[in-house]
């Protein structure tokens, strides 16, 4: 068995701030370490379920958060950004049985979580796909579901995996935290690891393909931007029609084309 993990910080236990995922800053060490932990437990977990090669991706800001040597010596890392539309999930392919999000976090716009955003916090104020909100979790499954590779496993706060449980009920979570305005409410550290561990080995031997997301004959995005400026400029993206001043929106039958026109008019 293939695994495939992907993390993100603002969903990893204890975070509140965006000063505790921001490498430059004083509190980042601390968190980082329990980002650490975090993702070498799910790497344990696809261990102790069979899994043969697990390919892990750092899709947290830089991209160079972890170090491959803190995991198992099974694992390989990608870090650093590409510029491949898969963004988050670069590297994914149809030899990967299932995938596994640590650390995610909720939707830009949910008051889930204080640092709640899809993929540019300052640029996107809300995106919407077919009509829903739109996470991470929810773009970067559909980019999995496109070589039909299961996320079977999420990790984050409480509002994201509510969001995963509307989309894909059978898939496992694990809740590290609820947000309340600007705080949040966290479980202790150790207990998120042991249950990361465990909950994805669950996963893991469970029935992978009743995790798979749905797929749409036509997917259409709506991203409402910070800055009409953005917008303007994205307006011009091919296929890319203006809704308002800050609202653009874009209609295509291949998700992949989802994922170029995201990378090109937010990043």
């Amino acid at each position: 068995m293939n695994v495939y993990v992907s993390f993100d910080m603002e969903g990893v236990t204890g975070v509140c701030n965006w000063d505790q995922v921001n490498m430059a800053h004083a509190d980042y060490p601390r968190y980082r370490a329990q980002l650490v932990r975090e993702v070498r437990a799910a790497c344990e977990g696809a261990l102790a379920a069979g899994a043969e090669r697990i390919l892990v991706k750092d899709a947290h800001e830089s991209g160079r958060n972890i170090d491959g040597g803190e995991l198992p010596v099974q694992v390989e890392l990608v870090s650093g950004w590409s510029g491949h539309p898969l963004n988050m999930v670069q590297e994914i392919s149809d030899e990967f049985d299932a995938a596994l999000f640590i650390g995610y976090h909720a939707y830009a716009s949910s008051g889930g979580n204080p640092l709640a955003h899809s993929f540019a916090s300052k640029k996107v104020a809300s995106m919407r796909l077919n009509g829903e909100l739109a996470s991470e979790y929810l773009i970067c499954a559909h980019a999995a579901e496109l070589f039909a590779v299961p996320v079977v496993f999420v990790s984050g706060d409480e509002a994201l995996c509510g969001h995963v449980a509307q989309h894909a009920p059978a898939c496992r979570t694990v809740t590290t935290m609820r947000g309340v305005g600007p705080s949040v409410i966290s479980r202790h550290p150790e207990r998120t690891v042991a249950e990361i561990r465990s909950g994805v080995e669950e996963a893991l031997k469970s029935d992978l393909q009743a995790c798979r997301l749905s797929r749409s004959a036509a997917y259409r995005l709506e991203i409402t931007l910070c800055d009409r400026m953005t917008a303007y400029r994205g307006a011009f993206y091919p296929g890319v029609e203006m809704i308002d001043d800050n609202t653009i929106a874009f209609t295509t039958p291949d998700f992949f084309e989802v994922l170029r026109m995201i990378k090109f008019v937010i990043y």
